[in-house]
């Protein structure tokens, strides 16, 4: 296979790859993703030791152990845009050796969770809800830059969400993306609420939210709330709650091989139009559950 060319895998002098600034030896196989810089420090202060810490724009990580596990906690910012950067730099650090820049010969796949906050959508979803996203619906579009992304996504569900919402061709084309099974199951256990996320391009208008600016949609957001699919189980599912990453995460995390899923707790819902602003004193809870099961 031929060198990946220094335009396309950007390598920094020190060695590290070109956003995130971390270097190879300094990614563990388990990653914590958050959207806030700010967060890292909360859940790092978890860790009974701390190996190394690297900030870079919104980028912030550090890797420690917690209970006897290896676990690199990093910052992504908001928006889907930014898991791009996120996931595929990730993968250079864990299948791409840097000194030759080819493709490792052995892949090594890394286990992510990444932890968020969220807008609820349905009554059972009360600010404080956990919610653990069993699949996606990218608002985004990002997904459909990649070759294969049909072989990833669920397409009857696209397809029937599509036709329920009445979906404008001038958005772009959703997709929905699958977390990692085993993982949900590990992650959420019995104190999660599973179900749809919608992974939205914006935080106002994409989001249904109407200040000045009116949207194309102004009933998108009870389309939403009344969508309904029926799994090849037989299993019904809804969309729980709107956050702005997960299907990015989801969906090239599939692509690259990895395994990944996105927990939030409810910190607005949507359905009563409520909102906790002081979430950041009760997410400790749901960092420290993340902690013992990924």
């Amino acid at each position: 296979m031929s060198p990946f060319p220094p335009s396309e895998l950007i390598i920094n002098e020190d060695g590290s790859v070109f956003h995130l600034h971390l270097r190879p030896e300094q990614l563990a196989d388990k990653v914590i993703l958050v959207g806030d810089p700010g967060r890292v420090a909360t859940v790092a202060a978890h860790f009974d030791s701390k190996e190394c810490e690297v900030s870079s724009r919104e980028f912030h990580s550090i890797t420690g152990s917690y209970n006897g596990k290896r676990i690199t906690v990093l910052s992504t910012g908001i928006g889907c845009d930014n898991i791009d950067i996120v996931m595929n730099e990730l993968d250079a650090l864990a299948n791409i050796d840097f000194t030759t820049r080819t493709e490792l010969p052995e892949h090594r796949t890394l286990t992510i969770v990444r932890i968020g906050t969220c807008g609820g959508m349905q009554p059972e979803t009360p600010i404080g809800t956990f919610v653990a996203s069993v699949k996606s619906i990218g608002f985004d579009g990002l997904l459909n830059y990649y070759a294969g992304r049909n072989d990833v996504c669920d397409l009857a569900l696209e397809d029937a969400f599509k036709q329920h919402m009445s979906w404008s061709p001038l958005k772009p084309a959703p997709y929905v993306a699958n977390a990692d099974a085993e993982l949900i199951d590990r992650v959420a256990g019995n104190d999660m609420v599973r179900g749809i996320t919608i992974s939205c391009g914006g935080f106002y208008g994409p989001q249904g939210r109407q200040i000045r600016l009116r949207i194309q949609d102004p009933d998108q957001n009870k389309k939403v709330e009344s969508f309904r699919y029926i799994t090849h189980e037989g299993a019904e599912l809804k969309v729980c709650n709107f956050e702005m990453e997960s299907s990015a995460l989801a969906g090239l995390s599939s692509l690259l091989g990895h395994k990944a899923m996105t927990c939030c707790m409810v910190i607005a819902n949507r359905y009563a139009q409520e909102m906790n602003t002081e979430y950041k004193n009760t997410i400790d809870t749901l960092i420290q559950l993340v902690l013992e099961r990924i």
